[in-house]
């Protein structure tokens, strides 16, 4: 990030999977540098969030719900709302105009309502992560299957897949499923106006029409969903945005002293 009004200068995206998350932000770090066409020692403050506190090469962590509330209001000035949707879970929060997260609801942990597991399904049905989204919008219908946890759902891909179910229709039954679940956080913020997509599945072109249809079937709603093209890097916008905060006031406490 650029300082004084913030500029996306450089970015880069790496799927942890079973690699460790030190190197892979090595890796990533060392992407951005060589794209900004800057060294680290020229970097003023490097921030982290998420799962990220526990990498060295850092100057400050952030909590994940602010990173994401900031990134999104940069991204998409006009959201009122905010769904996170993770590998692990997912989260909807309200936020005001200044980012501040004004309330916020968060789904459970199990794998079948999460990010993670539509690419576990990908990979199982041979599509590339590219794929899922489209695939998946072409699909005329949708498959229905339990949702209730991973095991179950990937045992009726399984019986989908051995039933010669085609594999756009497993894919939106999967979106499907999901986006009832994110819907049912949304409204339970009982907010209006648009909400920004962040997280992993963000580009998801699939699972994004899902959650507007499921928020289409509540004749009230008036809720807009949008997915920024940056989408998926909101969380570390946000976390380079309060890093910038928080480096003017360290400098400045030590012009004070």
């Amino acid at each position: 990030m650029k300082s004084g009004n913030p500029e996306v200068v450089a970015s880069h995206g790496e799927r942890i999977h079973r690699r460790e998350a030190p190197n892979v932000a090595a890796l990533t770090l060392a992407s951005a540098l060589k794209q900004a066409g800057v060294a680290r020692k020229d970097l003023g403050y490097v921030a982290t969030t998420g799962e990220a506190d526990g990498i060295d090469d850092r100057d400050g962590h952030f909590y994940g719900m602010t990173t994401h509330a900031r990134g999104a209001i940069y991204l998409v000035p006009e959201a009122k709302a905010v769904l996170d949707i993770g590998p692990l879970h997912a989260r909807a929060m309200q936020i005001d105009e200044r980012s501040r997260v004004l309330n916020s609801k968060m789904t459970s942990q199990c794998a079948a309502g999460t990010g993670e597991f539509p690419e576990n399904i990908a990979r199982y049905l041979g599509i590339r992560q590219d794929e899922i989204g489209p695939v998946s919008l072409d699909a005329s219908k949708a498959e229905a299957y339990s949702g209730i946890c991973a095991v179950l759902s990937e045992t009726d891909v399984i019986n989908m897949v051995s039933r010669g179910v085609p594999t756009g229709e497993i894919l939106r039954g999967v979106h499907e499923s999901i986006a009832q679940r994110l819907a049912r956080l949304l409204r339970s913020l009982n907010v209006e106006g648009t909400v920004a997509l962040t997280g992993g599945l963000a580009a998801d072109a699939g699972l994004k029409g899902a959650i507007e249809r499921s928020l289409g079937g509540d004749k009230g709603s008036k809720m807009i969903v949008v997915s920024h093209p940056l989408a998926i890097f909101a969380g570390a916008i946000g976390a380079a945005i309060w890093g910038e905060f928080r480096l003017a006031r360290l400098q400045g406490a030590e012009k004070a002293a």
